[in-house]
């Protein structure tokens, strides 16, 4: 995954390492040609012309300079956008299932600060392998000076080495502990502020505050713990760096007098040393390394999970007819689709609990007529989210398989399910900027105004500033009318219209209205999980879950004989 990132610095990398690499040549080269000027002052000869060469060498170094600032910003600007543009595109193709094994607090820090961290993947190789250019030049052009002045700056630029490479796995550690515990903070913030009427409610918002922040002190350690490596290896270095150039001065001055080297070199070989003891100031592009290692392993943890699979299968001529042949679905990896639509903290739908035997539907094999309208009904935690669920492919099932007109689910083409089949929930979550949008969902061809009619949303949308045209955050919606708005937005489906409970907040008058309309006759399946006897009742079929395994089907008159169907309903 790091060298995959890395690679999309495309050009911009090869630039920045060029850069690099032209300005340490002439880096290398500068002190060399100052020697010679200082060789050429001490022999009384004209230096004017080494002095030039070394002015055009330090011109060179800015420009280069700038272009790798320039060409790093672009790069990591660039990697940046399309990392977040991955983990968002693969996010949303995983789906609600998958997707649930992260928080959305947490996902969120991936998506944006880990992101960033990450893209520095490429680029802190580069500069780091830039950096190592000097010394290593410094080291060859030593040699050639004087072998034991190079020899004393090998022993020391050695040391530096140790300590880097100590700094690089300390540092790599703390941060990734940085990063995850940040994460949960995210998360656990995420959770309240979507909870935050609830949490009003009840009175805890002290106690929220203390499980939001709970972890703070540990990011304070780890934070703590970062800078305490970063300047206990500051310090190291800084105490090498010297004894780096000491060294060599020395090994120098001692060539100088025995008469192997000239001034020149002298002066030359302590600005060599000064290249070495550099490596020292290299813990920032250290660090910058660490936290983009820890960032890439937080973000392939979210590119790891495999998206939901689709075919290229059509639908031939059909009215919706669905098919659950021994569908089985694990206690522990279902989630139903409200829950998926709300917060954590008492916003959340009833979904399915524990259905006994450790399933939450167990070897279910059901037919529902194509056209028909019909209720699922069952106490909480019956299994009926769940099947509604697999209705509408937002999970797939542990065993067993799902048909829609004769095609298994998992083999049909992404728009051609997501066409056929529609979603409404207990508590929508509305997407968009405006009313509109949030109905039409950016789908071409929907016809915003007819389904509104339909889910008898027109009659508020209309009331409006500005009608279906009114900012969506600027539109104050009870919990019916966004009820309205998600059905609306379901309506369109052309084989199957599953909704979960999605009209529990409406009015009597409102949910009669939508509730005869759904059960008209429409060439349309209808699948409807309610708790409502007048609902089912409605219907042409009832299903009716207990225990994650079905009970009875038939029509609402011929279960209602019997008391424990009558004691779904309360």
């Amino acid at each position: 995954m790091f060298g995959a990132i890395a690679r999309r610095g495309r050009g911009w990398l090869p630039l920045v390492g060029a850069t690099a690499l032209v300005g340490t040549l002439g880096s290398l080269a500068l002190p060399a040609v100052l020697g010679r000027a200082v060789d050429a002052t001490v022999a009384g000869t004209a230096a004017g012309r080494w002095l030039a060469v070394a002015g055009a060498l330090i011109a060179l170094g800015i420009v280069c300079d700038l272009i790798e600032i320039y060409a790093g910003t672009a790069c990591a600007a660039g990697t940046t956008a399309w990392l977040r543009h991955r983990l968002v595109r693969h996010t949303l193709a995983v789906g609600p299932e998958r997707a649930r094994r992260f928080d959305t607090g947490d996902l969120v820090t991936r998506i944006s600060s880990n992101a960033t961290d990450a893209a520095q993947a490429g680029l802190s190789a580069v500069l780091i392998g830039a950096a190592v250019l000097p010394p290593v030049g410094a080291l060859v052009l030593l040699a050639v000076i004087d072998p034991w002045v190079a020899g004393a700056f090998l022993a020391g630029v050695g040391l530096v080495g140790l300590v880097l490479r100590a700094f690089s796995r300390r540092t790599t550690a703390v941060i990734s502990g940085y990063q995850r515990t940040q994460g949960g903070i995210a998360a656990r913030l995420a959770e309240a502020l979507a909870g935050a009427r609830t949490i009003a409610a009840a009175g805890t918002v002290e106690r929220e505050r203390r499980r939001v922040l709970a972890t703070l002190p540990d990011l304070h350690r780890q934070g703590t713990r970062t800078w305490q490596v970063l300047a206990r290896t500051s310090a190291q270095a800084g105490v090498v760096g010297p004894l780096v150039l000491v060294a060599v001065l020395a090994a120098a001055g001692l060539a100088l007098v025995e008469g192997r080297i000239t001034a020149g070199e002298l002066f030359a070989a302590s600005r060599y040393a000064v290249l070495g003891a550099g490596l020292g100031g290299l813990t920032g592009i250290f660090g910058r390394l660490a936290r983009a290692r820890a960032g890439v392993g937080r973000v392939a943890e979210v590119l790891d999970v495999a998206p939901v699979r689709y075919g290229d299968a059509r639908l031939p001529a059909g009215r919706g007819r669905l098919e659950f042949r021994d569908v089985t679905v694990d206690l522990g990896r279902s989630s139903s689709p409200e829950r998926q639509e709300s917060s954590k903290i008492g916003d959340a739908g009833s979904g399915d609990g524990d259905a006994g035997g450790g399933r939450v539907l167990d070897g279910v094999t059901l037919t529902v007529p194509g056209g028909a309208a019909v209720a699922v009904v069952g106490r909480s935690g019956a299994g009926k989210s769940t099947l509604a669920a697999l209705a509408a492919r937002l999970r797939d099932p542990d065993a067993g398989r799902m048909l829609l007109d004769g095609v298994p689910l998992d083999e049909m083409s992404h728009d051609e399910l997501r066409a056929a089949v529609g979603c409404a929930f207990e508590r929508p979550v509305l997407v968009g900027e405006t009313v509109r949008a949030a109905i039409g969902m950016g789908r071409d061809g929907v016809p915003v105004g007819a389904a509104a009619r339909a889910a008898h949303a027109h009659e508020f949308v209309s009331r409006l500033p500005d009608g279906y045209d009114t900012p969506l955050a600027e539109a104050p919606m009870s919990g019916g009318e966004a009820q309205r708005l998600g059905l609306a937005r379901a309506w369109p489906a052309r084989r199957v219209l599953v909704l979960d409970d999605a009209t529990s907040s409406l009015d009597m008058v409102t949910e009669m209205q939508i509730a005869q309309a759904l059960t008209e006759p429409r060439g349309r399946t209808r699948l409807i999980v309610t708790h409502r006897a007048a609902t089912a009742a409605r219907a042409d079929l009832v299903v009716w879950l207990e225990a994650g395994r079905l009970r009875g089907v038939g029509p609402h008159a011929r279960l209602w004989r019997d008391p424990d169907y009558r004691a779904v309903f309360g």
